[in-house]
């Protein structure tokens, strides 16, 4: 009787644990369809706001879940959609939960990313990009953590390429996820306070102003400078 138990207990907890990845996998399918059929554009988007924040008036915690669910899935495989997200965020939550989301969100995402990029990816990143991911662990062994944060920082390189390069760098899981977190806060902050007036925003690239982009790029160079500092410093 115990072992007929222990049989049934171990079979539903194997169901359980397929019931996890053969969802994540679904929601994958899904966003990489309306990706790929261009209904994750921000025109669209943009056009379906009232049915989308009709959504998370009606269900506020499943639309929470589902939209953090979304947005780690599209950064970790890689779709070029954070911009977009992230002012959806801020058109449909609250300022500092739509902050949260979009902040952890796409940190979880990239981090994935960079794990995929590292045990998965490694050889096509590799052959795709030769000359970047030498320029980046030749930096990474000098600069170390500050380097990524100046990455981070700057609004100009590509959110899912540096993703991939770092997976090919030495640097540790929690050590990126740390470094992206404080890294990627400023412009995380700038799409979603941009988010909150969505009607008046024709583009994701109207957001980034020539003042913003400039003080996003001086504060790029800021972690470069500190390590400089510290690596010459006169001892006492």
């Amino acid at each position: 009787m115990n072992t007929e138990r222990a049989s049934g207990q171990r079979k539903h907890h194997s169901k359980r644990t397929l019931l996890i990845p053969l969802i994540m996998a679904s929601m994958a399918g899904g966003l990489f369809a309306l990706w790929a059929t261009g209904m994750l554009d921000f025109a669209t988007m943009k056009a379906h706001h009232d049915q989308l924040a009709a959504l998370v008036d009606a269900w506020p915690t499943a639309a929470v879940i589902t939209f953090f669910l979304c947005f780690v899935i599209a950064t970790s495989l890689s779709f070029p959609v954070a911009t977009v997200l992230s002012l959806l965020a801020g058109s449909l939550f609250g300022f500092v939960e739509a902050v949260l989301l979009v902040s952890f969100a796409s940190t979880t995402g990239a981090t994935l990313a960079m794990l995929l990029s590292r045990y998965v990816l490694r050889d096509m990143v590799e052959k795709r990009w030769p000359r970047l991911v030498a320029s980046t662990n030749r930096k990474m062994a000098r600069d170390d953590a500050f380097y990524l944060l100046s990455l981070r920082l700057a609004p100009t390189p590509p959110f899912f390429l540096v993703n991939l390069l770092m997976g090919l760098t030495r640097i540790p899981a929690g050590r990126f996820f740390l470094v992206s977190q404080i890294g990627m806060l400023p412009i995380d902050l700038v799409f979603v306070n941009a988010g909150r007036a969505l009607a008046s925003v024709s583009s994701p690239a109207d957001v980034l102003s020539d003042d913003i982009l400039f003080a996003l790029l001086m504060a790029s160079l800021l972690p470069l400078l500190l390590r400089y500092l510290l690596r010459h410093r006169t001892p006492s």
